[in-house]
């Protein structure tokens, strides 16, 4: 399976980006993380995040000596191991780190992530970041948000009738806020066609999937549907940062 990737970033109304994204074909691994956290917290959070995911799946990559900083899960996979490590590696870091610098304290992200081998694809998601998948013109949310009108509630993720409900932006879950973190992660399978959308609420909060949706069936490379998202996202006046990652299996 052949993967490319385009990914885009813009501050939107906010006086700081505290959205970072990054993809390495090479090792498979396609990251967004918003970060949340005063002053320029968040900025810090999300980049810590990337970092440290990078880090560890760079670590524990085939052949390398190593040793599991958390149980091994012998029910999941290799890459669903790394994955899991990663994050939870990560939400160590940003923990530590907002507890050692007393203006960091607090600080955290979202983070949706996607380890890709071969035909599978191992993701996860922590908060209100998303993973989207685009296969035969139709499109799938792959993660659950941690929101509280979504695990609290029960209201759906794309469900609008929440959309001006006072908690909406209240968060279950983040990366870095608490001592330790197992998130769930799923594996499926890639398809020729298939698209993943990796984005942050500045995207998708503006976006709804018919309009995420439209902007896939245009077709182009990855860079180019990214770009649209992100555009779009800022045409409908979004009032957050906007950040969109698309990978494209071939």
């Amino acid at each position: 399976m052949t993967l490319t990737a385009g990914g885009r970033t813009e501050t939107g109304p906010r006086a700081l980006n505290q959205d970072w994204l990054e993809w390495d074909l090479d090792l498979g691994l396609f990251v967004v993380a918003d970060g949340m956290g005063g002053h320029n917290a968040g900025e810090v959070a999300s980049h810590l995040a990337v970092q440290a995911i990078r880090d560890f799946v760079v670590e524990s990559a085939a052949g390398s000596d190593l040793t599991w900083p958390f149980a091994y899960e012998p029910a999941l996979s290799v890459d669903a191991n790394r994955l899991l490590t990663a994050v939870r590696l990560a939400n160590r870091r940003i923990h530590e780190e907002g507890t050692i610098h007393a203006a960091l304290e607090g600080m955290g992200t979202t983070v949706v992530a996607v380890l890709a081998s071969g035909d599978q694809a191992v993701m996860l998601g922590v908060g209100d970041s998303r993973i989207y998948r685009w296969r035969g013109g139709a499109l799938e949310q792959l993660t659950s948000d941690d929101t509280w009108l979504s695990t609290v509630m029960g209201i759906a993720d794309d469900d609008r009738s929440g959309s001006s409900h006072p908690l909406k932006h209240v968060l279950t879950r983040v990366v870095g806020t608490r001592e330790d973190l197992r998130p769930e992660v799923r594996q499926e399978p890639l398809l020729p066609g298939d698209r993943l959308v990796l984005c942050s609420d500045g995207v998708h909060g503006r976006l709804d999937r018919g309009a995420i949706a439209s902007i896939l069936a245009q077709g182009g490379p990855p860079d180019q549907l990214a770009e649209a998202l992100v555009r779009e996202a800022l045409a409908r006046r979004t009032g957050d940062n906007a950040t969109a990652l698309v990978v494209a299996a071939g």
